[in-house]
């Protein structure tokens, strides 16, 4: 028992774990406080059970940023690049009539092949990865703007419909997604491919020493990452029946974040999947139960706080789960400063 304990003390997930599960209380603290007489009634099973929809595009676009960070590298862009599946997926069968599956899988693909142009950038032509990051985020958002001026597009009732349905009558279909998804990383943990990501990250050099071919595994991963975030696009189609241009690119900073609170350090090399569901559940939980705590104190008080208020409480919360996480860990604490310098100058730091 006590080398089990151990062993998960040990896991790079323990302090997104920890913070995870503290916020978990406090979440169904607060549902329970706001109505003790339906507490114990399938309402709070739905209730939470809705989080799946509604936050299945940030814990998808989290686990592509997931794969990156790995290895050491951020995207800041990666949520304009959901947006920009969120568009096409919406937009194309508006603009060019195409049937609504061609149009999503011309989504998908394109995002994909979006996110490999950016590896390219950052492994073959060196650009650093936060620059590279900077200046994609423009250029999608552009494109985006290009496609659609303005949130509209033409979504069929029946994919929200499936989106929004619930397996046996209990289980969501956003959340049997992202079980698929997250068996998707339990299979490459096996495979060479994510032991050169590991390796990457650890030390970009010695891994090409050792005969990893750094330039094609980093490719391949953001690829990985595309298809992860593609498929955040047109769930956010799915659940929210629009196409919005500029509504992910806050998922951008919002996945990063959600990676380091859940163990991943910034340099690479260190964490997993389960860090970033971790982390990404945390944020989920705070972005949640702080808005309600605020509607109870109103009821109390007679005063209204706006949304300004919200956001600015949930930020400072993650924003001290952060600081736990970077300096109470050691392992996080020693290498943040080096992944900051890795993403701001690129393979240099590892000389």
């Amino acid at each position: 028992m006590n080398q089990k304990i151990n062993q998960i003390k040990r896991s790079p997930a323990f302090s997104g774990m920890i913070l995870f599960f503290l916020f978990l209380i406090v979440y169904f603290g607060v549902q329970y406080l706001q109505a003790p007489e339906s507490f114990w009634s399938i309402k709070t099973y739905r209730n939470f059970m809705s989080l799946f929809k509604s936050f299945s595009p940030l814990i998808l676009v989290t686990m592509g940023q997931a794969f990156l960070m790995l290895m050491g590298i951020i995207d800041i862009s990666i949520g304009m690049q959901m947006s920009f599946a969120n568009v096409l997926a919406a937009m194309l069968p508006e603009i060019l009539g195409l049937p609504t599956p061609v149009a999503w899988l011309i989504a998908l693909l394109a995002t994909i092949l979006l996110a490999v142009l950016n590896g390219v950038i950052v492994s073959c032509l060196r650009i650093p990865p936060l620059l590279a990051g900077f200046a994609m985020i423009y250029v999608i958002k552009g494109i985006n703007l290009l496609i659609a001026p303005k949130p509209g597009g033409k979504v069929p009732a029946i994919a929200n419909q499936v989106f929004d349905s619930m397996l046996f009558g209990f289980i969501p279909f956003s959340l049997i997604l992202l079980a698929v998804m997250y068996g998707i990383w339990l299979y490459l943990e096996k495979t060479p491919l994510i032991k050169a990501v590991y390796a990457i990250g650890g030390n970009e050099r010695n891994a090409y020493a050792t005969g990893i071919h750094t330039t094609a595994i980093k490719i391949k991963i953001y690829a990985l990452a595309g298809f992860f975030t593609g498929l955040a696009g047109l769930c956010y189609t799915a659940a929210y029946t629009t196409g919005n241009p500029i509504t992910g690119e806050i998922y951008g900073l919002q996945s990063i974040s959600a990676c380091i609170l859940g163990g991943i350090s910034l340099a690479g090399g260190w964490g997993n999947m389960a860090s970033a569901v971790y982390g990404v559940g945390f944020q989920i939980l705070v972005q949640t139960t702080v808005p309600k705590v605020f509607t109870m104190i109103s009821k109390a008080t007679g005063v209204n706080y706006n949304t300004y208020w919200h956001n600015l409480f949930s930020d400072i919360i993650i924003l001290l789960g952060l600081v736990v996480t970077i300096f109470a860990i050691r392992a996080q604490r020693t290498t943040f400063i080096s992944g900051l310098k890795k993403q701001i100058k690129g393979a240099k730091a590892d000389e």
